[in-house]
């Protein structure tokens, strides 16, 4: 059994993305529920919007790259970068239904980040273990 070509560097920035952005969206649901018990957390950086906005840009920075070396180096699908940019757009403007929707907003904008790293995962690991002619017609 050949040894797969999807390196452990390349898949790096994917997994670095899924993180970030399940961070990203942890801090955002648990946000409301920490604010009555700890009035310090409410009062602080964290729950600012430009602190918000901040770790939402790294993963998108994060994941633009992941998919970029995905793309380039092995499968040459771009259905991944969708689900990124419609996560991202979700997610950076999570209150226009309403804060009573903020939550949910804010969880289908994460999946589709997330998503977005773990279809590029599988499609790289995938193509590491093919011909490298097949993936890159």
């Amino acid at each position: 059994m050949k040894p797969s070509q999807y390196e452990q560097s390349d898949s790096f920035f994917d997994k670095a993305g899924v993180w970030i952005s399940s961070l990203c969206a942890l801090h955002c649901l648990l946000l409301p529920i920490l604010i009555p018990l700890i009035p310090l957390v409410a009062s602080s950086f964290v729950a600012e919007v430009w602190f918000e906005r901040t770790i939402l840009s790294i993963s998108i920075l994060i994941g633009f790259w992941a998919l970029f070396i995905g793309f380039y180096k092995y499968h040459r699908q771009i259905y991944p970068v969708y689900s990124l940019v419609l996560g991202g757009l979700i997610y950076w403007h999570k209150d226009i239904f309403g804060h009573e929707y903020e939550p949910f907003t804010i969880a289908i904008g994460a999946f589709l980040i997330i998503g977005a790293h773990l279809l590029n995962m599988k499609l790289c690991k995938a193509c590491g273990d093919c011909a490298e002619d097949a993936c890159k017609a």
